[in-house]
C-alpha cells in the first residue's frame, strides 16, 4: 500500500554552513556580507516556497529484484545488488519540494539575480536530501539507508521501473524522457532496512573512482553509529 508522507518545511531547511559546503565554500571561510546575506535569504525563500511531500510503499525482495533489474543496464557488480537480498524490509520512495522552489530559482536566474538564484538552488538541493532523510526516519526498523538510481552502479534508467511500481505522479512528480524528474528538486529510490553491517562496502567498484559526491561514506558511518552534523 502506498502512503503519502507530509513533511514540515521547517524540517528540511539546511544550515547556512551546509549550503556553503555545497557551493564549495571552505568550512572556515569568513563570508563577505553579500554572500552571507544571500545564504540567509535562500533559507527564507526556501521556507516560503518549499512544499515537501513524499510517497512510500513497501516492496518485497522478489518484487524489488525486478525493479532493480530494470532495463538491464546496471553495472556488472554493485553494492546494492549484494545488500538488498539481506534486507529485513524494503521501501520504494519519492520525495519532492514541489514546483514553487524551481519556479523561483528560474525567475531569479532570468532576472539576473545570479547570487540569490545559485544560493537558493544549492539550498533546495540540500533540502531534498533532508526530505529524504525525514522520510527514511519514518521507517520503523533499524539500519535504514536509502539508495537511488543513478548512483553506485544502479543505472538511471532504473527510474522507469521504479516509477511504474510506485506511481509518483500521485504527488505531482513525473519522469521526463531524459529520466530526470519534474520538479527537478525531487528524489527517488529504495530504503533498505536491516542489520547496519549490511550497508558497509569498500569503495572498490570502478564507478567509485568516478564519483564526486562521496556522500555514501558519511551516510554509512551514520547508520553504523557514527556521528553526523
Amino acid at each position: 500500500m502506498r502512503e503519502v508522507v507530509r513533511i514540515d518545511a521547517a524540517e528540511v531547511i539546511p544550515s547556512r554552513e551546509r549550503i556553503g559546503r555545497r557551493l564549495g565554500l571552505p568550512a572556515d571561510a569568513s563570508l563577505d556580507a553579500r554572500t552571507d546575506a544571500a545564504l540567509r535569504e535562500a533559507c527564507e525563500l526556501l521556507g516560503a516556497t518549499a512544499r515537501p511531500i513524499g510517497l512510500a510503499a513497501a516492496i518485497t525482495i522478489a518484487e524489488f529484484a525486478a525493479v532493480y533489474r530494470g532495463e538491464g543496464r546496471n553495472a556488472a557488480e554493485t553494492p546494492l545488488a549484494e545488500i538488498y537480498p539481506r534486507a529485513t524490509a524494503l521501501t520504494l520512495f519519492t520525495v519532492t519540494l514541489g514546483p514553487e522552489v524551481e519556479a523561483r530559482i528560474a525567475a531569479d536566474f532570468a532576472g539576473r539575480e545570479f547570487l540569490r538564484a545559485t544560493a537558493l538552488d544549492a539550498a533546495a538541493s540540500e533540502a531534498v536530501e533532508r526530505a529524504a532523510d525525514a522520510l527514511e526516519r519514518r521507517c520503523a526498523g533499524a539500519g535504514r539507508l536509502r539508495y537511488s538510481p543513478g548512483y553506485c552502479g544502479w543505472d538511471l534508467s532504473g527510474q522507469r521501473a521504479l516509477f511504474a511500481a510506485l506511481g509518483p505522479e500521485a504527488i505531482g512528480i513525473r519522469l521526463r524522457e531524459s529520466l530526470l524528474m519534474e520538479p527537478l528538486k525531487s528524489m527517488s529510490g529504495v530504503i533498505v532496512e536491516g542489520p547496519p553491517e549490511i550497508h558497509v562496502f569498500a569503495d572498490r567498484y570502478p564507478f567509485c573512482g568516478e564519483c564526486r559526491a562521496r556522500g555514501c561514506r558519511e551516510r554509512i558511518a551514520r547508520v553504523c553509529g557514527g556521528g553526523t552534523e
